[in-house]
């Protein structure tokens, strides 16, 4: 039986996992993970106990790897939070017709001007769309998610629950390449102040001290929140948005604060597999939403 030598894109695979990083196959010349969703999973292999997401799946087992890579010239994925990595995305701008459109690389020093610190000097993966990616490994202390946006526009984070593209992969002809030097940093003291979030699940909830909930207010929360938890791919989002309404009319009334209703329901959307963005962002236009129609019908102040 001749011998082949084996692929480049099951070279990149196995150099990263090599370094400790979890990978998973990608579509052929595509960002898309290659494994089945929720809605088609037969609960068999992997999955024999319950589905198992891409990050779940996301191995370092060489022996895994060539088999899945011998099926197909999948791309490769880097699940960046079992990784222990904190990879910034620069991003260009999509509408090609604004040239003076600054891109993420501009924003991003822009940033680190305005902070007084230079721009950091990382493992550095130039993108198939000209953008880059800055490889750092996580704080140990702090468990960061996924952020679009917060550090400055066409600047992204991604980390628990997100994935990067590995180098040798290629999407539209165009193959993703370290550039310069690859040595790998941790990430700036300055960089995970900024990306530690004021976030409902940081913070402490605040009720009122002595305040007993009515019961039927608890039982919505519990139900709400586990409804959140158990949404099928497809639903989450959707799901969340519903309940954050629902709960609403009691942050209106006085009847549960704030932080009681968003720091649950946040919990329950990343478990369920939404990242803390879109948690976020559910949750904020939901409640302001809802508080909004409410404080009408109970008479309470704006």
């Amino acid at each position: 039986m001749p011998h082949h030598p084996p692929s480049a894109l099951l070279c990149a695979a196995l150099a990263a996992a090599a370094r400790g990083w979890h990978v998973f196959p990608l579509r052929p010349g595509t960002k898309r993970p290659a494994l089945h969703g929720e809605t088609a999973c037969l609960r068999t292999g992997p999955c024999a106990g319950g589905h198992r997401k891409w990050e779940a799946r996301a191995t370092t087992d060489p022996d895994r790897i060539r088999a899945a890579w011998s099926r197909a010239p999948f791309n490769v994925g880097i699940a960046t939070g079992p990784s222990g990595l904190l990879v910034v995305d620069l991003d260009v701008p999509k509408d090609k017709s604004s040239t003076d459109a600054p891109c993420g690389a501009a924003t991003f020093k822009a940033l680190c001007e305005r902070t007084g610190q230079a721009v950091p000097r990382t493992r550095t993966v130039r993108t198939a769309s000209g953008g880059q990616h800055l490889y750092f490994t996580a704080p140990a202390a702090v468990r960061l998610h996924n952020t679009a946006g917060t550090l400055a526009p066409l600047v992204d984070t991604r980390a628990w629950g997100g994935y990067v593209v590995a180098a040798g992969s290629t999407i539209d002809g165009v193959r993703y390449e370290v550039q310069g030097p690859a040595l790998l940093r941790p990430l700036p003291d300055w960089l995970k102040r900024a990306l530690v979030p004021p976030h409902p699940v940081n913070r402490p909830a605040t009720a009122p001290v002595g305040r007993v909930h009515r019961p039927y207010v608890d039982a919505a929360l519990a139900r709400e929140t586990a409804a959140v938890t158990a949404a099928p791919e497809g639903r989450r989002n959707a799901t969340l948005l519903r309940a954050a309404r629902a709960l609403g009319r009691f942050v209106a009334s006085g009847d549960l604060t704030r932080d009681e209703v968003e720091m649950p329901l946040q919990r329950a959307g990343e478990s369920a597999g939404l990242s803390a963005t879109e948690c976020r962002t559910t949750l904020r236009s939901a409640l302001e939403w809802s508080i909004t129609h409410n404080q009408t019908r109970t008479g309470v102040a704006a």
